[in-house]
């Protein structure tokens, strides 16, 4: 398995540069001032307009990682949008009040749908890790867990995350490496089977949000990516 490299992206101006530098996935997302919340389907038919690669717009209306009947509906119906503007996937994650990852909440978001999705960075603010990667494997669908091993950030989590994917092939095949991602943390995450790595700031220039995506810092994550992946399988 070759190297996947995912871009988060706030719109087309941020898509076609990420496309343009070889980046593989678009993160689609609107707004950023609560997390990651969900874009416009609009923008998710704009983004398809112009780009070619795959897409996963967010799946998330509010700040935390809970929903509610009522929410649900609209969530579906969100869902139900963004595939019919040109989706190829999902990113989402639910939780229920015990910090667990909610199964339940998330098969009755999917019902009827069938696209790969990924596991947002919910999936770091569970209260019990070996639990929650129990209950991940097991869910229809989902092709990425996006992790730092740690709630705050790669830096942090590292060296678990690393631990966990070179024990069990199904972590390693799930882990989209994220939280502040650095260059440095590519070849520890190849070498222990990780395939998947998610940038955001750190393709725009000066780190700023303000910025748009720049193509030439995507080709040179690409380029490091390749690199290090083609390395860990020799």
């Amino acid at each position: 398995m070759s190297g996947t490299l995912e871009v988060r992206v706030l719109g087309a101006h941020d898509a076609v540069p990420a496309e343009a530098g070889g980046a593989d996935r678009l993160e689609l997302v609107g707004d950023l001032d609560d997390g990651a919340l969900s874009p416009e389907p609009r923008e998710v038919a704009a983004v398809r307009a112009r780009t070619n690669i795959h897409l996963r717009p967010v799946v998330r209306l509010r700040a935390g990682y809970s929903t509610d009947g009522g929410e649900l509906v609209r969530l579906r119906g969100l869902v139900a949008a963004y595939l019919d503007a040109g989706a190829d996937g999902l990113v989402l994650g639910f939780l229920n009040g015990l910090g667990e990852v909610d199964a339940e909440v998330i098969g009755a978001l999917l019902d009827g749908f069938t696209c790969p999705w990924t596991f947002s960075r919910a999936f770091d603010t569970v209260l019990d890790t070996d639990e929650a990667w129990r209950a991940v494997v097991r869910l229809p669908g989902i092709d990425g867990v996006r992790t730092a091993g740690s709630a705050r950030a790669l830096e942090h989590g590292l060296d678990d995350l690393v631990r966990r994917a070179r024990a069990d092939a199904r972590v390693a095949a799930l882990v989209v490496a994220d939280g502040e991602l650095h260059p440095d943390h590519v070849p520890w995450l190849a070498r222990a089977g990780v395939r998947q790595f998610h940038v955001a700031d750190q393709v725009r220039p000066g780190g700023s949000r303000k910025a748009y995506v720049d193509e030439g810092l995507v080709r040179s994550w690409r380029r490091l990516v390749d690199t290090e992946v083609a390395h860990a399988r020799r």
